[in-house]
């Protein structure tokens, strides 16, 4: 099964160009496996899930922060992730072995055991964040992760509260102040203006359910808790650590997808990514990936939903993910930079072209910007 985990402020909805894309059978595309490798072809389970707080999941008695579900609840990104990890484990996992369950029924080989299966998860901008969070939290529930932009940072423990509801007095004020410049809807479609790569893939659609989220009792205290909440530990003895840190300690394959585009998230971020990866312990045998979608921005699962569907299912299906196993761009895997530019696959939506395009840690360029800005991350 795939569980797709959501970008800050959106929910489920933010999916809907991309699962049509997940859903259509492996062999109506033409990702290749090469020298002998395997690309399976079967159905894939997709699943998606709303943060608390965001999107339509929220407490059921919302007061500004005083209800009593909401006391003492804290909208940090740990809470995410116990969320999300309670979401594989109560309901993913159960329907999955009932699923299993029947089909043997079905084929008259019931058996009285079967083997744990692991979710593939892939998470967009703080999704990914999370989805990382939780590989490294939960290995034996986690296949591999796609991390589409994933944001590098989260989480700011600003002083005088620790996020937990209630909100003090500034802290409630602060926060109900930007959260209700924050949910205009002119600055939402200036944020998504500046985010993606292509105006055209934005609807007005998209603006007003990103502005409905926004209009429940609890989103003023949400929003205040969000900001005070603290990041997440990257160790188990409780040290915070960095992103690269628990990247580092994920010993599922992971892959790195990036909009070209993305003014926030950009694939410069990904070479500290990717040396965190290489710097794994070696017996894990664990693979990792980084692509590169032209023209498209923070979102590459709204904006470029068909390059991304091809990748994933890709990634998903392959049982060996290795360059030598399996290539992505449907041709002979290249070695440089200026070979892959020659040998890339393209994908038309409404608003344009997108091409795919891999690269090594070494082929990323940095200019100076880059180079100033990743040296704080």
């Amino acid at each position: 099964p795939i569980l797709l985990l959501n970008g800050f402020g959106v929910g489920s909805f933010h999916q809907h160009r991309l699962i049509p894309h997940l859903l259509r059978q492996q062999n109506d595309d033409d990702s290749v496996a090469v020298d002998g490798g395997d690309v399976c072809n079967h159905h894939q389970t997709i699943y998606c899930i709303d943060y608390l707080g965001q999107g339509r999941s929220w407490p059921v008695d919302c007061k500004d922060g005083f209800g009593d579900s909401e006391k003492d609840l804290q909208y940090s990104a740990d809470t995410w992730v116990e969320q999300i990890i309670d979401f594989i484990e109560q309901v993913i996992l159960v329907e999955e072995e009932e699923k299993g369950h029947q089909n043997k029924i079905d084929d008259k080989e019931i058996k009285t055991t079967t083997s744990k299966r692991k979710v593939h998860l892939v998470g967009n901008s703080v999704g990914g964040h999370i989805a990382a969070h939780i590989a490294r939290r939960r290995p034996d529930l986690i296949s591999s992760i796609c991390l589409l932009n994933p944001t590098p940072v989260w989480g700011s423990k600003l002083p005088g509260w620790n996020g937990h509801l209630p909100a003090p007095v500034i802290p409630k004020a602060v926060g109900r102040y930007l959260f209700d410049r924050i949910r205009d809807l002119k600055t939402v479609e200036q944020f998504l203006v500046a985010t993606y790569s292509r105006k055209e893939a934005l609807t007005q659609e998209l603006m007003h359910q990103i502005r409905n989220c926004t209009l429940g009792n609890g989103g003023h205290a949400a929003f205040a808790s969000i900001m005070w909440s603290p990041p997440l530990n990257s160790y188990d003895d409780g040290r915070k650590g960095n992103f690269q840190d628990c990247l580092s300690q994920v010993s599922c394959d992971v892959f790195l997808i990036y909009g070209q585009d993305d003014p926030w998230c950009k694939p410069a971020f990904a070479k500290n990514m990717l040396k965190a990866l290489e710097g794994r312990r070696k017996d894990l045998s664990a693979v990792h990936r980084y692509i590169e979608i032209s023209n498209a921005g923070h979102c590459p699962n709204h904006e470029a939903p068909q390059a991304v569907g091809h990748l994933v299912k890709s990634w998903v299906g392959a049982k060996d993910r290795s360059k030598e196993q399996l290539s992505l761009i449907g041709t002979t895997v290249s070695t440089t930079a200026r070979q892959q530019q020659m040998h890339h696959k393209t994908f038309r939506e409404e608003w344009g072209e997108h091409s795919i395009f891999e690269y090594d840690r070494e082929e990323i360029k940095l200019g100076w910007v880059d180079r100033f800005v990743t040296s704080f991350m």
